[in-house]
């Protein structure tokens, strides 16, 4: 049996990302060496001095704007691999604050922004790293997907990252890019203190010395949950792929929920963070590794409920 509707004080919590409150004390715990793993690991994969930690990832896509010094009435195309128009308001309001944006390739193109949608791959990177432009990669949501060649992160002029999308923590982001970890300007400007750096470090390496194991849950769990919504009717809106780690459960609707925007809501009532896939028939719910399948279960009652009680 599941509670729902329940008094607002009592509320679960069940967040897009990975943070989940009982971490509070656990990182907390976490001893300091930690921030050392991540070092090395961060050094390895990107290149010593070719990262910087930032405060989140709308930090780390402004710093990237200041290096790239567009002019104001220059475009920036914002490509995903959905083609959708959906994007997130976090994206486009740090955009406009250095130039303009539009959402497809063209003559008046300065640069591209390049968004792997929710872990999901852009597949013609190598193409616009031919075009001679600049590009930055959004990873915010693609921390662990890969391609083929293993260069997710690397194809671009820079690349963001946002850690709570699938760390357990409130806090931090990475810019990548060729010496942005010596740059002076930079440095100065992060938002963070040190000891908000070195806490970032010591609970993301912290849970790096698990990724076999995190990558395992989260794929297992996906399986799980696919198979449960798929069992209700609904569908995955992108392929399942080998190196692919989805950030969250992307579902085609199949016009099964009549009013996406007020299930939207529905699902808030029960303490479960989401969204519709704006422009498509299509929404989106929790799937990380700090979840369970009883999780699961829940998700998909309460949707069960809502779909019962619209009919």
């Amino acid at each position: 049996m599941f509670v729902t509707n329940p008094d607002p004080y009592l509320m679960p919590a069940f967040r897009i990302g990975a943070f989940v409150t009982a971490s509070i004390a656990r990182n907390a715990k976490i001893d300091a060496g930690w921030a050392e793993y991540a070092q090395t690991y961060f050094n390895e994969r990107f290149g010593e001095n070719n990262w910087l930690v930032t405060k989140n990832g709308r930090e780390a896509i402004a710093f990237t704007m200041e290096e790239l010094n567009l002019e104001l009435t220059q475009n920036i195309s914002i490509l995903t691999p959905s083609h959708n128009l959906y994007i997130s308001g976090c994206v486009t309001s740090t955009l406009s604050n250095y130039c303009q944006w539009d959402r497809e390739a063209s003559e008046s193109t300065a640069a591209y922004f390049v968004n792997h949608e929710f872990g999901y791959l852009f597949k013609d990177m190598v193409g616009l790293v031919n075009t001679g432009l600049p590009v930055i990669e959004d990873c915010c949501t693609t921390f662990f997907s890969q391609d083929d060649h293993h260069k997710i992160g690397l194809y671009g002029n820079y690349s963001v990252y946002s850690f709570p999308k699938f760390f357990s923590i409130q806090i931090g982001g990475l810019l990548v890019g060729k010496d942005v970890g010596s740059n002076r300007k930079l440095l100065n400007k992060v938002s963070l203190t040190s000891d908000e750096i070195n806490y970032v470090l010591k609970v993301v390496g912290f849970e790096l010395r698990e990724v076999g194991n995190i990558l395992q849950k989260r794929s297992e769990l996906h399986k799980y949950a696919s198979a449960a919504f798929e069992s209700l009717g609904f569908s995955l809106r992108f392929p399942s792929e080998p190196e692919v780690v989805p950030s969250l459960l992307l579902l085609n609707n199949q016009q099964i929920i009549k009013d996406l925007p007020s299930f939207k809501n529905y699902l808030y009532a029960q303490g479960i963070q989401n969204s519709v896939f704006y422009g498509e028939d299509a929404f989106f719910i929790p799937c990380h590794h700090y979840l369970s399948e009883a999780d699961i279960d829940y998700f998909k009652f309460v949707t069960e409920q809502y779909i019962q009680v619209q009919n």
